[in-house]
């Protein structure tokens, strides 16, 4: 997963969030537009976008983005960071048994999750379906068990991250299981019923998830601030090709620059991949 970008009403105050309280860097800030990440990797891309409003509720949209930390130290120390500047921005936290996970949303209602996977080989898969459950965490425990003196005061900060999975809310499930496995070529790896649909690329336990808690019977987004785009990481140049066929096979658009290419799911949620060495 390469970025998630957002269109925020306040970039300022987006920016000293996931700065000061989510613990991502500053990569690059360019009139309108911030760049936040870790090591040099883009994870957040912030556009102002001061015409737009706020979503209607039940539209689809963005879930939540879900930035991976390497250690659970590092975690840790981006816990301990939001229960110290902004501690009414926590919504919850979870075993995932796969993961480790804490939940916020920002100052524009954006949902964010911060994580640590287990080692692959500790995770269990049932005729392809990979087992996750959602177990009660204690984020005081968690910060008592691995919150270090040193991550505490910042030894973390310039550890890596990166976006792990982005999670949206959609309409219906049936739709999204057409278009993110048999148009886009995901591999699904759990499905809730009619509710929710996890789905991934090289055996990982998700990659992006789609859900209808909020959203059900949501048509194609409206202009809002919220969600601006998904960038997808793709492997190589025949990837790409491979992916434009069959999208376009599937019926659906896509615009090609020669560097990347762009394409809206069934709810006009921005999808774009890239590859290295494109244009």
């Amino acid at each position: 997963m390469g970025a998630v970008t957002l269109l925020v009403g306040d970039l300022d105050a987006m920016t000293a969030y996931y700065r000061d309280v989510v613990t991502l860097q500053v990569l690059a800030a360019e009139g309108d537009t911030v760049t936040l990440g870790r090591a040099g990797r883009p994870i957040v891309v912030l556009r102002y976008e001061p015409s737009l409003r706020q979503a209607t509720p039940g539209s689809a949209g963005l879930f939540h983005t879900a930035i991976l930390f390497e250690t659970q130290t590092a975690l840790a120390a981006a816990l301990y960071s939001v229960a110290r500047h902004a501690p009414g921005t926590f919504t919850g936290s979870a075993d995932h048994l796969v993961s480790q996970a804490f939940y916020f949303t920002d100052p524009e209602g954006n949902g964010i999750e911060l994580y640590w996977d287990r080692a692959r080989t500790e995770w269990s898969w049932t005729h392809g379906q990979v087992e996750m459950a959602t177990l009660y965490l204690d984020p005081n425990s968690f910060l008592g068990e691995h919150l270090t003196e040193e991550a505490a005061l910042g030894a973390t900060a310039g550890d890596a991250a990166s976006v792990g999975h982005v999670h949206l809310s959609v309409g219906d499930v049936a739709t999204a299981r057409s278009f993110y496995i048999d148009a886009l070529g995901f591999d699904a790896t759990a499905t809730l019923g009619d509710q929710a649909l996890f789905v991934s690329a090289g055996g990982y336990h998700h990659h992006m998830a789609m859900n209808v808690w909020n959203s059900r019977g949501a048509g194609p987004r409206m202009p809002a601030l919220g969600l601006g785009r998904v960038d997808l990481a793709l492997p190589d140049a025949d990837a790409m090709g491979e992916l434009s066929e069959r999208l376009r096979h599937h019926g659906f658009q896509v615009r090609d620059d020669g560097r990347d290419l762009s394409f809206d799911d069934p709810w006009a949620n921005l999808l774009v991949a890239t590859a290295p060495g494109q244009g």
